[in-house]
């Protein structure tokens, strides 16, 4: 099992999440829009030398950021936060549908209400026992209510586009994929934002 590494577990996990029947059309969409959004946004990421969320609120980003380096950590190659993965989310977020965008703030507002209801403190602030014990209760969640489905679905949506995020991040492509420079995507099907188009 030595040759298992962490870049097999992701990409295990990030077809365990495409492959989910149960999933519902709000995360299938905002996957889908990642992976067509990815090759834009990463080059126009690297020139931006200021940034805010579009999307999300200071707070909102804050918890984005905690747990995609919770999906992703840094061990010996870097983390979600290295790559900026919480940029990535925002802006396909600010780009969603009304609707979808509001199911993945909504998702992040239940998040923080489960997190101040058991340790007194938004998730983001949070002990790291407490976070990796709610994610831990969220993702083995068998059979969620119709309030924790709330949780379950918008963890499976921010799973995969963490993946996709840091997977075509400059970082991640250089230090997971060993991309010298060299790789290529076999399929772009270009960007789809009408603004994009020429």
């Amino acid at each position: 099992m030595a040759d298992f590494t962490r870049r097999d577990a992701l990409r295990k996990i990030a077809v365990g999440g495409a492959a989910a029947v149960t999933a519902p059309l709000w995360v299938e969409t905002l996957v889908s829009a990642a992976g067509q959004h990815a090759a834009h946004y990463q080059a126009s990421a690297a020139q931006a030398a200021a940034w805010a969320p579009k999307a999300l609120t200071p707070a909102q980003n804050e918890t984005v950021i905690t747990l995609a380096e919770l999906i992703i950590p840094q061990t010996d190659t870097a983390g979600a936060t290295k790559a900026n993965v919480n940029r990535f989310i925002d802006a396909v977020i600010a780009d969603a549908s009304a609707a979808d965008r509001q199911k993945f703030v909504d998702g992040l507002g239940w998040l923080d209400t489960q997190s101040q209801r058991d340790a007194g403190a938004p998730f983001a602030r949070a002990s790291a026992a407490h976070q990796a014990a709610l994610l831990t209760a969220i993702s083995t969640n068998k059979a969620p209510s119709s309030t924790e489905q709330v949780g379950v679905d918008f963890f499976s949506a921010i799973k995969s586009l963490t993946i996709t995020g840091y997977y075509t991040s400059e970082v991640g492509m250089h230090e997971e994929m060993g991309d010298d420079g060299n790789m290529f995507f076999l399929e772009y099907k270009g960007c789809t934002h009408p603004e994009h188009k020429t």
